[in-house]
This record gives C-alpha cells, sequence and structure tokens, in this order.
C-alpha cells in the first residue's frame, strides 16, 4: 500500500494514535516502535499519529520525539501518513515542536487546545495559529475538553478553518450535533477521536478515525469504514458490533495507553509494557481482567 491523501480525506481514513513502546528501564524502543508502526501499516491503516497522549508525550522529551518521528518515516513514511503531536500550554514551546516535527519528516501535526491554563478564546486561536505559521505541514486540530479544559468555540473554528494548512479536526468531544454543524460550516475534514462514537460522528459527516483500538483491529475498523464509504450502513453497524468488545478492552477504561500497551504485549506484538511515571503498569489483577477480556473478545485463546 502506498500512501495517499485527498482533499476529504487530508490524513486518510484510519489512523492509529500510536503507544511509544519502551524497556524495562523507561528508555524508549525505537527497534518495537519501527515494528509496530510496519504491522499497523499491514492492516488497514493510512497513517498514525506519533507523540500524542496514547504515545505518553508529557514524559517523552524533544530528542526522543525527533528521533521516534525520524525513525517511523523511514520506516512506514511511503506507507503511512506520519502525523505528530506539537501540543503544550506554552506557545513558543508548541512552535519548536512544529519545527522540529518538520525537520525530522513528518508529514502533518496535530495541534491541541492549551492545555491546564484555560486561556481565553483569543488565547486559543491566537496560540493555535502561531504554531500553524511555524511550518509547511497540514494542521489536525485536537478537541479533547476532558484533558484540555477548553475546547474550540464555534466561532474559534471558523476562524481557524480560514488558514490555508489548518484542514481537519480530531474530535473527542463527543458532540456530534456541534460537528454537524461546524463540518457544514467549515469544511474541515472530520475525525472522530473516540472509538466508541465513530458510527455517530460518521452519520454526520466525519471522514475517518483516530483510533486507539485500531492497535489490534486495524483491518476491522477499515472495513467498517469501507462499508460506510459504499453506503452500507448495516453492513458497517455489524462489523463495528464485531469488534466492540475490543473498543470496549482498549478504549472503554479511561487509560487508553496503558490497555493498549497491555494489550498488545499479551499478543506478542510489544516486547514491554512498561510505562513512565505518573503511568503505573497494570497490576496482576488489571492483567487479568484484560486477559479474560481478550479471550472473551477473541484474541486470545483460553
Amino acid at each position: 500500500m502506498v500512501r495517499t491523501v485527498t482533499p476529504q480525506r487530508p490524513f486518510g481514513a484510519l489512523l492509529t494514535a500510536m503507544i511509544t513502546p519502551m524497556t524495562d528501564d523507561g528508555d524508549i524502543d525505537l527497534d518495537a516502535a519501527v515494528a509496530l508502526a510496519r504491522h499497523l501499516a499491514d492492516h488497514g491503516h493510512d497513517g498514525v499519529v506519533l507523540n500524542g497522549t496514547t504515545g505518553e508525550a508529557p514524559t517523552t522529551h524533544a530528542p526522543e520525539k525527533a528521533e521516534l518521528v525520524a525513525a517511523v518515516v523511514e520506516a512506514v513514511g511511503d506507507r503511512l501518513t506520519v502525523v505528530t503531536g506539537a501540543g503544550s500550554n506554552d506557545t513558543a514551546h508548541a512552535v519548536r515542536m512544529a519545527e522540529q516535527a518538520s525537520d525530522t519528516g513528518a508529514h502533518g501535526l496535530l495541534v491541541v487546545t492549551p492545555y491546564y491554563s484555560r486561556p481565553s478564546q483569543e488565547g486559543v486561536y491566537r496560540h493555535t495559529r502561531a504554531v500553524a505559521d511555524a511550518t509547511d505541514l497540514p494542521v489536525m486540530l485536537y478537541d479533547v475538553p476532558g484533558r484540555t479544559g477548553v475546547r474550540y468555540a464555534p466561532a474559534t473554528l471558523d476562524r481557524l478553518a480560514a488558514h490555508p494548512r489548518i484542514v481537519a479536526v480530531k474530535d473527542a468531544t463527543g458532540d456530534t450535533q456541534a460537528a454537524l454543524g461546524a463540518i457544514a460550516r467549515t469544511g474541515l475534514a472530520w475525525y472522530s477521536g473516540d472509538d466508541g462514537m465513530l458510527l455517530q460522528f460518521l452519520a454526520v459527516g466525519a471522514v475517518g478515525l483516530v483510533s486507539m483500538a485500531a492497535h489490534v483491529v486495524g483491518d476491522q475498523l477499515a472495513a467498517v469504514l469501507a462499508a460506510h464509504d459504499a453506503g452500507q450502513t448495516a453492513e458497517a453497524r455489524e462489523h463495528f458490533l464485531q469488534i466492540l468488545p475490543v473498543v470496549d478492552i482498549i478504549a472503554g477504561s479511561g487509560n487508553g495507553a496503558l490497555r493498549s500497551k497491555l494489550v498488545l504485549h499479551e499478543l506478542g506484538l510489544l516486547p514491554s509494557a512498561a510505562m513512565r511515571l505518573p503511568h503505573v503498569p497494570a497490576d496482576e489483577a488489571e492483567t487479568a481482567d484484560v486477559r479474560a477480556a481478550m479471550i472473551a473478545a477473541g484474541l486470545l485463546e483460553a
């Protein structure tokens, strides 16, 4: 599969918010990252998002982020669209992250609203514009108020949509009514940022998904999207129903990074499920619960 993008789907249809593999000592495992990216490329993916929340971006450092992007681009950059996070509540820092992403070969940026400090909408607009102005890379906005404490107001989205490099939104608000109006007003490509909300967002005009569950059910999620594209909404629903238990295991826990790593490790696709503090690995009880859920979902044999 050769990497392809279209104006309607500037980052493809299915992307995984990829975990950042780590050794048991807490070092970034670039070999494991490359192997995982190749696995995703072989299983229904159009792209990956690196250095996001699922990638534990708050606890990885600038040189590590750059090495990760460079390694993945070198390995699969002709097959996958490689998007990387440029998110910070410090605008100058976010701009440097964007510039570094461009230098290391990324194909696009994921820009989240500034978190924790809860700026005004004018501040959100100026921050985002500054990051988008920093490079020639296309930008996907990330609206996730449950983590940031602030979301893009409709008027702010309208202003940002006028920027030539802001082309898409990853929507993790759960607000499909707002998405319906925003898609029509802005013309931006809309991506569900919540696995469990995929069908609802497709119904109001979304073009794709940035997923955690696609770490292990990429082919099946690609089939959901293909069926929807073909107008076979009942078939899309049936495809999604079949993988709903896996979505629940990974995306329903409240800690998708931990669950994604644990499931990948149990499947032999990740050498270690190690995480950096403040995340801690799953304990024996959670591991047992996840294994039982994986068996019930057909991912593991009893």
